[in-house]
């Protein structure tokens, strides 16, 4: 009894949302059947009209016949011009509600589906999250740094090794002075050769046998 009546409520659901799709199919099919009248019944005053112009000179009775029957045709065709106006408003007016209805329902299921997805989240929970997430890469950052960092730097004495690099330094600068010949003042004062002593003394004893030969000189012209 009861899968009856569950099967009997399926149905009326299925049946109420084929309701729309079937209206319209109807009305279209109504609607291309007074497009074929109305087609029709233009050809029909169409031929009435040539009628009435054939007998318009030779036979009035005829003419006049003719055209009265045009304008029962003519009447006709505006009731089913009519007809069809009001059928194609119908059909948009199914089509624009149908569709809305589709839109509704399509929105609804997504309210849904989001409620669903949110049931067991809170801003809390959020929070609580992001939180974690921000203590774990701050504790990645802290080992990353504690494994790059250099092993056993302080160790190593600052002043040593600037009094190395001084040596470097002093060594670098003494090899570029020789390979181009730029020596300092007091080292080349330094490096000169030493004058023999015996030339010295020549030097020397030059000098004062010339002071005497002047100094005679000078006498001879003062005993003049």
């Amino acid at each position: 009894m009861s899968g009856w009546g569950l099967g009997w409520l399926g149905g009326g659901a299925q049946k109420s949302k084929d309701a729309p799709k079937k209206a319209i199919l109807q009305l279209r099919g109504q609607l291309e059947m007074l497009n074929k009248r109305e087609k029709h019944l233009q050809n029909q005053m169409d031929e009435q009209d040539n009628l009435a112009r054939k007998h318009v000179a030779t036979n009035k009775n005829a003419a006049k016949a003719a055209l009265r029957r045009k304008k029962q045709f003519e009447h006709t065709l505006e009731q089913t011009s009519s007809q069809i106006m009001t059928l194609e408003r119908e059909i948009y007016s199914i089509e624009t509600a149908n569709i809305n209805k589709e839109t509704l329902d399509a929105m609804k299921n997504a309210g849904a589906a989001m409620q669903q997805i949110h049931a067991g989240l809170t801003v809390d929970k959020v929070d609580d999250v992001m939180e974690g997430l921000r203590e774990q890469h701050a504790i990645g950052e802290e080992i990353s740094s504690a494994i790059t960092s250099g092993v056993g730097t302080d160790l190593v004495d600052e002043e040593e090794l600037d009094d190395e690099l001084a040596e470097l330094q002093q060594e670098a600068l003494d090899e570029q002075m020789l390979n181009t010949g730029n020596i300092p003042v007091g080292d080349k004062v330094g490096r000169l050769p030493n004058a023999p002593q015996a030339e010295v003394k020549g030097k020397a004893r030059v000098e004062e046998d010339d002071e005497e030969a002047e100094l005679r000189k000078l006498q001879a012209e003062m005993a003049m």
